[in-house]
Order: C-alpha cells, then structure tokens, then sequence
C-alpha cells in the first residue's frame, strides 16, 4: 500500500517504498541503503526485489534519526537496537557521560552568548568575564571536543 506524504497510518498493511521512507524523514535514500548495509534495517522486499519499508522499520529509522541528532555513532545505534547485543548498558552509559559533557559545553556557550549580548566590550574577546569562560582551554586544562559526524 503507498503512502501520501500525509498519512501517519502504520497499520499491519502499510508500507514505503525507500523514496517514500527518505522523503518522509528528510533523508536521501542512500542514507537508507548505507543502514541496511551497516545491519540497522532489514526492509522486506517485494516481489520485484524493492524494499518495502513497513511500521517496525519506520520505528527503526525514527529511532536511529534521533540518537544521531543526539551524537551516537552508527555502532553505538546498533548496540541499543540489537536485541542479543551484550554491551548495551555499557554503550548507553558511556553515550550518556558524553552527553551530560556536550550538555555542559553548551550551557557554558549559552551563557558566554547572554553574556555577549549585554557586554559593553567593544571587541568581546577583551572582556574579563568573556575570557575567564575559556580559561580552562586556554591553560591547556581541557582539550575542545569537536563532534565530527
């Protein structure tokens, strides 16, 4: 059964096509096809050999959208969705420390920007308090993390 772009139906008939699937999540659907390579998706195919996407996949990919937003890697999304994986709890508490640490990183932003905001420095990177907020990477104290995707 096809889709339109609006139907939020995930009856046990529904299903997408790769196109449909990527469309509907802003994805290329090469991005689809990569999952599959890397085991995160296991489309059904129909009787001419195409993926057909149903309610359990479409779950799959919001699932896998999401914590790549939230910065887990391909392996570390594969972990929580596998249903053997023995070192789930270890990846999940090692992707929470990484986030409550970009948590941190981006309240220090957020305030470093108010500050910004209502600094009276004319050139923002002479302000006392401005600098005092990368003091640490300054020093050497702590090294920047970049997130590469």
């Amino acid at each position: 059964m096809k889709s339109s772009p609006g139907d939020e139906g995930t009856g046990p008939a529904q299903s997408w096509s790769v196109g449909e699937l990527a469309e509907r999540f802003g994805l290329a659907s090469h991005v689809l096809r990569y999952w599959e390579d890397q085991g995160l998706l296991s489309p059904d195919r129909d009787g001419g050999g195409r993926r057909r996407y149903g309610p359990d996949q479409l779950t799959r990919v919001a699932v896998i959208v999401r914590n790549k937003a939230a910065g887990m890697s391909l392996g570390q999304i594969r972990v929580l969705l596998d249903a053997e994986a023995s070192g789930r709890h270890a990846v999940l508490e090692e992707h929470l420390a990484d986030l409550e640490r970009r948590m941190a990183d981006m309240e220090r932003s957020r305030e470093m920007t108010l500050h910004a905001l209502d600094c009276r420095a004319h050139d923002i990177a002479t302000c006392p308090n401005f600098r005092a907020a990368v003091q640490d990477l300054v020093d050497g104290a702590a090294a920047p993390r970049f997130h590469l995707a």
